[in-house]
């Protein structure tokens, strides 16, 4: 079985199947979030023209996980300026120099092979890279797993709580509570952590590397005498005729 994480597409929206593949809650405010649904319009594809316009203004914003060729998951991400819907939380804003995690998808058949910590890590790779971003942010939900197997969120989560990943999950991936809340507290994970953890991986599979790499056997060829010669003869001594 092959698993890899990409750089998400639109390509990849049409092949995503999680059930907040059509959820606005991030991506519009809330009046514009009514109007879309009061209108019965196709909330998928105003998350289609989310993602065009921040891949074109500011860049890659999502991860997706492939096991054998067919997406499995995805992250969402970018500026807050990006992401009205975090106002709505009281425990925002988020921290000038961070960059928001909005969405974290794991389809439940692929759950608890650490698929979700694939796309964590290709997330924090891909603004590593970039320069100039010091940490991720995100709203966690003290409530626990929001109920993706159902139609509808338990009653104890409200609208649009199942965009929100769960305090349980971010701790176990290296975020951070950094600010307090009974029920979304933000959380954070500064990427020099993750980069001093990239190293690490990057220094222990050079030390594999050279545990395994075979040795060089000693050459058993006996050199003969013009070769001796040869090696002997000072530099620039012309070579004898």
């Amino acid at each position: 079985m092959s698993r890899k994480v990409v750089r998400l597409t639109l390509d990849h929206l049409d092949e995503i199947t999680a059930p907040c593949r059509s959820c606005v809650f991030w991506q519009l405010d809330p009046v514009r979030r009514g109007r879309v649904e009061q209108s019965n319009g196709d909330a998928a594809d105003e998350v289609d023209a989310w993602v065009s316009t921040v891949l074109r203004e500011w860049g890659s914003c999502g991860r997706v996980v492939l096991v054998d060729g067919v997406p499995k998951g995805f992250a969402l991400y970018a500026p807050e300026a990006f992401l009205p819907g975090a106002a709505s939380f009281a425990t925002a804003p988020v921290s000038h120099d961070a960059v928001l995690l909005t969405q974290v998808y794991v389809a439940p058949d692929a759950r608890r092979g650490g698929l979700g910590r694939m796309l964590v890590q290709g997330m924090a790779r891909d603004l590593i890279e970039r320069g100039g971003i010091k940490a991720v942010e995100a709203f966690g939900d003290t409530r626990g797993d929001p109920g993706w197997n159902t139609k509808r969120p338990p009653r104890d989560h409200p609208r649009g709580s199942r965009c929100v990943a769960s305090v349980e999950f971010l701790s176990s991936v290296g975020f951070k509570t950094h600010r307090q809340h009974a029920r979304n507290p933000r959380m954070r994970m500064d990427l020099r952590s993750a980069l001093s953890w990239r190293d690490e991986v990057e220094a222990a599979l050079e030390r594999l590397i050279g545990v395994v790499r075979p040795v060089p056997k000693p050459t058993t060829e006996r050199p003969t005498r013009a070769s001796l010669r040869q090696r002997l003869r000072p530099r620039g001594t012309p070579r004898a005729r």
